[in-house]
């Protein structure tokens, strides 16, 4: 009887004609079915089942799953006279719910269930959730890493960062010779991420670097923005904006040669047609390359590529970028040997760190415990503020504009009220905090969040999609080889390249590390950068996207 049950399931699933229609829902060669009669619990039990109003990620050999609903769900559904389900691009109007199967799409797809329910035209809303579940299919299984505890992990990438800083601090010739070659910030990032590539931890399991992002990172740029000179800012002058437009043009048109190039190397690779067409995808990889994480979903939003392939480029994105940054990083540690090659002149970014030296010498006292606790609340008190005054603004943007444009983001406000916050402090006696130390408070908070960025990088998935991710190499190539012609031609120091660069392609999480790698008084030259980048953001990747698509194969 069981079997026979099943095979009823099947035979509903994967028909597009049937008696019951209306509880038939087909989006592309996926189909679920919304069933509105009791099934046994014995059957239920032999079935993958997933929590609606949850996002799940899971490798699963199961034909079937099955959506379950709490009590409280239920009670919701039991009280409407009308519910409509969305089924990825499809939807459908019923009276009531029991249950919804549906069968496995397979690896690297998704389903993705929604539901909207009305009492006498008025929509009732769930108690726990949005009323959405959304499944991915892996097309693996997850690795299981050793250590899964946000605390431990914490404690890990600590006493990593702490090892690096203490030997990178002895006078052995041993240990000077070994970080002349590799330099300290750069293992600071390394490190981590070799934990995960050896499933020491595991990035998908902890909230660190949403912990480090949201809460270590405006901290930061509070901390190391309090003393800034805004005079000797501007006093750098114009090299610092060509080098950040030329990463911005970089970024767009290294996006179309690598296109071009693959339309005679691959052709399938950069293909398709429809919301399947790769430049929409590439579309999204430009959003997040010149302005960042909102930029990236108005382009999605703009373009509908399909977001079952959409994972595909977030692993593009993240591959690539993080190799360029570790690029980046390790030629910090040669910035001497590239100015001289480059024949520079950073004598305008020697006189700003002079300055900030000097001042840092006049206020320096000895730090009392009111120092820290007066730091500590000026510190937390703007992140509050930052995450309060954002919160609001990007929910009026996201009400009035929708979710695909910049203003939305909750992140872009963080950062950009962080940002006036400590511009605001520097005007103020405030400043004199710097004497107790607020920008090495600032500098440690950075570089836990340089780990935890280190943690999400997997080395070995460059070969998952191995060709997609040649085409973002040859973009990144293409974007780092611009950057340096015109570097050298106006001779522009290292420092604004791997800056430009970063604020483009790293965002607000990036360009202060890098700026901050080469001294914590340059940190709000990065910040100022990549707010710039997120104005621009989306304009630059429709741009990139256009031309994209006229060089893309059909």
């Amino acid at each position: 009887m069981k079997k026979f049950f099943f095979l009823i399931i099947g035979f509903l699933l994967t028909i597009s004609q049937t008696n019951a229609q209306e509880h038939v829902l087909k989006s592309g060669k996926d189909s679920l079915l919304i069933s509105t009669d009791e099934i046994p619990q014995n059957v239920l039990d032999k079935m993958e089942s997933y929590q609606f109003g949850k996002e799940k990620k899971i490798y699963s050999t199961s034909p079937y799953g099955i959506i379950s609903f709490d009590d409280d769900d239920r009670r919701v559904l039991k009280n409407a006279d009308e519910i409509q389900v969305f089924f990825n691009e499809d939807s459908i109007k019923v009276n009531s719910i029991n249950n919804i199967f549906f069968k496995n799409p397979g690896p690297d797809e998704l389903i993705k269930v929604r539901l909207k329910v009305y009492k006498n035209n008025e929509e009732l809303t769930f108690n726990e959730h949005k009323g959405e579940t959304k499944v991915s299919f892996l097309a693996k299984a997850p690795r299981n890493a050793l250590v899964t505890d946000d605390r431990i992990v914490l404690g890990i990438l600590t006493v990593v960062l702490a090892l690096i800083f203490f030997t990178a601090s002895l006078k052995s010739k041993a240990w000077k010779s070994f970080y002349t070659i590799i330099p300290a910030l750069f293992l600071c990032y390394m490190i981590p991420a070799s934990l995960t590539s050896f499933n020491i931890i595991d990035p998908e399991s902890t909230n660190l670097y949403y912990m480090a992002s949201r809460y270590l990172l405006p901290g930061s740029l509070i901390l190391l923005i309090l003393s800034a000179d805004i005079k000797s800012l501007i006093g750098l002058g114009s090299k610092s904006l060509i080098m950040f437009f030329t990463g911005t043009i970089g970024i767009i048109l290294g996006g179309v040669f690598a296109v071009w190039i693959f339309t005679f190397i691959s052709p399938e690779t950069v293909g398709g047609s429809g919301n399947e067409a790769t430049w929409k995808g590439l579309a999204t990889i430009a959003g997040s390359w010149i302005g960042g994480g909102a930029n990236q979903t108005a382009m999605l939003e703009t373009y509908k590529y399909k977001e079952t392939l959409f994972g595909g480029m977030i692993l593009v994105d993240i591959v690539v970028a993080n190799i360029w940054m570790a690029v980046i990083l390790f030629g910090i540690g040669k910035k001497a040997k590239i100015d001289k090659w480059l024949k520079a002149d950073s004598s305008s970014i020697d006189r700003l760190v002079v300055k900030v030296e000097d001042f840092q010498k006049k206020v320096e006292r000895k730090t009392t415990l009111t120092d820290f606790m007066v730091i500590t609340g000026l510190v937390f008190g703007g992140v509050a503020l930052a995450h309060f005054a954002g919160k609001y603004l990007s929910g009026f943007f996201l009400e009035n504009y929708g979710k695909g444009n910049t203003f939305s983001s909750q992140f872009f406000w963080m950062v950009v009220i962080s940002t006036v916050y400590g511009l605001i402090l520097s005007f103020t006696r405030a400043k004199n905090y710097e004497g107790a130390g607020a920008s090495k408070i600032g500098s440690v908070f950075l570089y836990i969040l340089v780990a935890t960025i280190g943690m999400k990088v997997d080395i070995t998935m460059i070969f998952d999609k191995p060709l997609l991710i040649f085409v973002g190499l040859i973009w990144m190539a293409f974007h780092a080889l611009l950057l340096i012609v015109v570097a050298k031609i106006i001779k522009a120091p290292f420092f604004f390249l791997a800056v430009g660069s970063q604020a483009n392609v790293g965002g607000a999480a990036s360009a202060p590390i890098v700026a901050n790698a080469f001294h914590p008084a340059l940190t709000t030259v990065g910040v100022l950068m990549a707010v710039v980048g997120y104005f621009i953001g989306t304009f630059g990747a429709i741009m990139a996207a256009e031309l994209m698509r006229m060089v893309a194969p059909m």
